[in-house]
């Protein structure tokens, strides 16, 4: 696994604009929303009641104290995983890190090392005017230029379940084939459960294009079209 410095990743800030995470990227004029930001505003009635009947099963207290554990595990889990892959090596002794760590080993093990060329970790990819993010790889998995996100789950995901996931993958390729002229070929998520069951979902072919479809779809229900 290289790290090569093919392109070149823009600098950004972050900034809240009516509780919506909006990007200031370097070279851009205007603020633009995130690709969490566009899925997360533009969910379907259905997807909105369905986390409500949830919420309402456990409890708002329950979920929201899930919903921290979960966020806090995921981002020590990044964390390990980023430092990684630059050489680096964290330390994080509390119970959140030790179990990060287990679930991240997991991910090196089933799926980083398929990995050769990386060419950005946490990288700031956006569309010119329109959207931003960042992803937390680009590189070539089994020889294919990939988008790749690392995710940590509570518990194992069947595929129709993860639908938002993918449209995440289709807005970072066609924010980085629009600026980089690349062709993304394909979308990993590298997904591990908080008891080590690793499970990884690739989307490419029909199924990407079909998402990059709908994701634009979501774009302009955003922006009010």
């Amino acid at each position: 696994m290289k790290v090569i410095n093919k392109y070149e990743y823009p600098k950004s800030t972050r900034e809240s604009i009516q509780g919506l995470r909006h990007y200031t990227v370097d070279g851009e004029e205007q603020k633009l929303p995130s690709v969490t930001t566009v899925i997360a505003q533009t969910k379907s009635k259905k997807d909105k009641e369905s986390i409500d009947r949830w919420k309402a099963k456990v409890g708002e207290e329950t979920a929201e104290k899930i919903k921290n554990e979960a966020a806090a595990r995921g981002t020590a889990m990044h964390k390990y995983l980023e430092d990684l892959i630059r050489g680096q090596r964290s330390l994080d002794l509390t119970t959140v890190g030790q179990d990060a760590q287990k679930m991240a080993e997991v991910i090196v093990d089933r799926g980083l090392n398929r990995c050769s060329d990386i060419y950005g970790i946490e990288a700031v990819l956006y569309y010119p005017g329109l959207y931003a993010g960042s992803c937390d790889l680009i590189g070539q998995v089994d020889g294919k230029l990939s988008i790749i996100d690392f995710k940590q789950t509570n518990k194992p995901k069947q595929r129709e379940w993860i639908g938002d996931y993918f449209l995440q993958m289709a807005a970072y390729g066609m924010a980085h084939d629009a600026v980089y002229n690349t062709a993304i070929e394909q979308g990993v998520i590298m997904m591990c459960s908080k008891d080590g069951y690793y499970q990884e979902f690739v989307i490419e072919g029909e199924e990407y294009r079909t998402a990059k479809h709908a994701f634009l779809r979501r774009l302009n229900e955003f922006y009010g079209g």
